[in-house]
């Protein structure tokens, strides 16, 4: 099976394809900068992170890194936290994607004010939902997105997808024809489907399921 990935993947996730036989191509379809000078009105005491990107953008800023030390922090993903726990970050909650964290702070949380540090381009599950309960969402924008066209050459068997914005570069030179589209999480399914009805999301917005998700398909296809 021939898979072509629309970012570069990490050593392990790699390996872990490979070992099984697939065909890899990887080609980033994105490219993350930092905004050298993000607009700050101030910062409340609990904060929101979507996103790795939006980490280490914060995180290779002195000035706001010190802010927000102390601070109560709400993320989306399991690598999000990771990513904060090694930097000595304290995280309150984690979510699977942002609509889930939307309605676990309007219920838990109700009359509160959050800084959520996050990219131009983002999904505005937190940004319909929090005010509607009267809550106080301040968007810090800290990176901004690109998107990278590239044509794509050969047929593939399957695409793995992980973001809206990775699936919106690739559609610019490319097309979902002859081909099963693997999403990592539902805000990137959704962003498929105005293209093709051929994928499968994963359970959990995670390597391992984006894999389980890729395996039982060809399980399924055999059969």
């Amino acid at each position: 099976m021939k898979l072509l990935s629309t970012k570069i993947l990490s050593q392990n996730f790699r390996k872990r394809i490979l070992m099984h036989k697939f065909s890899l191509v990887e080609q980033a379809f994105i490219k993350i900068s930092f905004l050298e000078d993000p607009k700050i009105d101030g910062i409340f005491d609990r904060i929101i992170f979507t996103s790795q990107n939006a980490v280490n953008a914060v995180l290779s800023s002195t000035k706001i890194r010190k802010i927000i030390e102390g601070k109560k922090i709400y993320c989306v993903g399991k690598k999000t936290a990771s990513l904060l726990a090694k930097n000595d970050q304290k995280v309150a909650k984690i979510a699977q994607n942002s609509l889930e964290l939307a309605h676990f702070l309007a219920k838990n949380y109700q009359n509160e004010s959050f800084s959520y540090f996050c990219g131009k381009l983002r999904t505005p599950d937190l940004e319909e939902i929090l005010p509607v309960r009267g809550m106080h969402i301040n968007p810090i924008e800290v990176y901004t997105t690109h998107l990278q066209e590239h044509t794509v050459k050969g047929q593939f068997d399957g695409i793995l997808f992980f973001s809206p914005s990775g699936v919106r570069g690739y559609a610019q030179s490319n097309g979902f024809e002859n081909v099963h589209s693997f999403c990592l999480g539902n805000s990137t399914a959704k962003e498929v489907a105005f293209h093709t009805s051929q994928y499968t999301v994963a359970k959990e917005p995670s390597e391992s399921q984006l894999f389980l998700s890729l395996k039982n398909h060809i399980t399924l296809h055999e059969e």
